[in-house]
């Protein structure tokens, strides 16, 4: 019998398979310093080549990253374990998100009619959902049972463990079985109990008995006995009256149903958006790939502990809008909170400060960077501080406005966070904006930040080379003696010149 059935695909199906305990939600609204971010560091950039005009994996993928900066190193090991995994396997990965995207498309196209107010509308219509939901995770269970193998990581070995303990055949078989008893072909079968005014109660479908004799039975005409009536024809009352009785008893059939279908695409809908994440990294892989641009998986140190070295560090971003490799970068700025950078114009300052946001971000997101190798410490919060356009409204100066962005950054921040300034505070004259800039920086510090300042303020970043701080270090965009830019960094100290008479004689000049 039905009673007390609660027909639910196993509910161990919606655990986290991939993401840990972690949960992303990809319709969550940004943050202004979020927007801020995507900005500075042109992350759609990066974002379009993870997504591959996917709109459902682009605002995956952007969500990821953008909420990556909570997570912790055990959290990023454990990523980047899958995405090794993925990385080795891209034809299954890309097999197993195209079946949840079927699956939930396909669902998605069905589900309308569950609103509907009819208990017989919606008992069909769930049928129909979980029909094409086992399907699915027949799929899914042969997929696990083919390629388990092949993966190493945690993830994905629980996961294919999961799918093929419960789902196994008997389970399927099973619930192949009661779909197609429960669309009631042979009629309801109900057990009812009279009420206070005899009217019917507590309806309740039972499982319909075998009517299948043996030839003996059939010989001897036995079985059991049975009570039947017939309506007149005439008789509408009296199938309104069964019809109602029948709406009534399949309605907790229908409710359950109902939920079971929700159960199940919601564990598609679920591993539609982990896998997603993973099938954007893969996508971006190939695109860096086919340059022959180096990646690496970072090595996450404890928020703390200034910990900041890398090699051959370059800008994701403009490699992806460029055809040729892009020059990078090699550094160590451990024990460092402060990194100054300094140097001639249109010599890769903002790529390189560009470049160290989008590995960090990388990082904490689990993924690969956009380097040799790369190690920093982990940090709760990354913001930036870029100059920007006049205000068109003419509400504000540009100072004014660079300093109420500040004001909204602080209000922030938390200790370790990182801060990438590009030309902040040079809206005004040198004297001054050198006093803001410094006033700021040695707040930020003395809180535990760190930060990357590009300036051409030469009173602020060579007071601060005077200070012979230990726990700064001053990186110069280089220049060759004919004036030729390297977009290299390399450690020196400030210099009072930009060397904007090389661009007047490469503009004019050259003509």
């Amino acid at each position: 019998m039905y009673q007390d059935r609660d027909f639910d695909p196993d509910q161990s199906l919606r655990h986290y398979v991939t993401y840990g305990d972690r949960k992303i939600d990809p319709r969550q609204q940004l943050a202004a310093y979020e927007r801020a971010l995507i900005q500075d560091l042109e992350l759609d950039t990066l974002l379009s080549a993870m997504a591959c005009n996917d709109e459902f994996l682009f605002e995956v993928a952007q969500r990821a990253l953008l909420s990556a900066l909570g997570n912790n190193i055990e959290t990023i090991l454990y990523r980047q374990e899958v995405l090794k995994d993925c990385l080795d396997n891209p034809a299954i990965v890309k097999r197993l998100y195209n079946l949840t995207v079927k699956a939930v498309e396909g669902m998605k196209r069905q589900w309308w009619e569950l609103s509907s107010h009819y208990s017989s509308s919606v008992l069909y219509s769930a049928l129909d959902l979980l029909q094409t939901a086992v399907d699915m995770l027949k799929t899914l269970r042969s997929i696990a049972e083919e390629q388990a193998g092949r993966f190493k990581s945690e993830a994905f070995t629980a996961l294919f463990a999961m799918v093929r303990k419960e789902l196994s055949d008997e389970y399927l078989a099973t619930v192949q079985t009661h779909l197609a008893e429960l669309k009631f072909r042979k009629g309801v079968l109900l057990s009812a109990e009279l009420g206070e005014w005899n009217e019917s109660a507590n309806l309740v479908p039972r499982s319909a008995p075998d009517k299948r004799r043996n030839w003996f039975e059939r010989i001897l005409g036995t079985g059991s006995s049975q009570y039947t009536f017939h309506l007149d024809e005439r008789d509408e009352a009296g199938a309104q009256i069964l019809s109602d009785i029948r709406k009534r008893g399949i309605s907790r059939v229908a409710v359950v149903l109902a939920q079971s279908a929700d159960h199940v695409a919601s564990f598609f809908k679920m591993l539609r958006a982990e896998l997603a994440f993973y099938c954007g990294c893969l996508n971006l892989h190939e695109r860096l790939a086919a340059k022959g641009e180096p990646v690496c998986f970072p090595t996450p140190a404890a928020a703390g502990g200034r910990r900041h070295c890398f090699s051959g560090l370059y800008d994701v971003c403009l490699s992806l809008n460029m055809e040729r490799r892009v020059v990078g970068n090699t550094a160590s700025a451990d024990g460092r909170s402060l990194v100054m950078i300094t140097g001639a114009n249109q010599g890769g300052k903002s790529t390189f400060l560009r470049s160290v946001g989008l590995a960090q971000l990388m990082m904490q997101g689990g993924m690969f960077a956009g380097a040799e190798s790369f190690t920093a410490e982990i940090c709760p919060a990354l913001f930036t501080h870029y100059k920007r356009a006049e205000d068109p409204s003419m509400t504000s100066g540009k100072l004014d406005e660079e300093l109420a962005r500040m004001s909204d950054i602080v209000d922030h921040l938390q200790p370790n966070s990182m801060l990438l300034l590009n030309e902040s505070f040079a809206a005004t004259n040198e004297r001054e904006g050198s006093e803001i800039a410094r006033q700021i920086v040695c707040a930020l510090r003395e809180k535990g930040n760190r930060i990357f300042y590009v300036t051409h303020l030469y009173q602020f970043a060579h007071g601060q080379f005077d200070e012979k701080a230990p726990d700064a270090i001053f990186l110069r965009a280089e220049r060759d003696p004919d004036g030729k830019r390297t977009f290299r960094m390399v450690e020196g100290e400030p210099l009072d010149t930009s060397y904007g008479e090389d661009l007047y004689r490469q503009v004019f000049e050259s003509e």
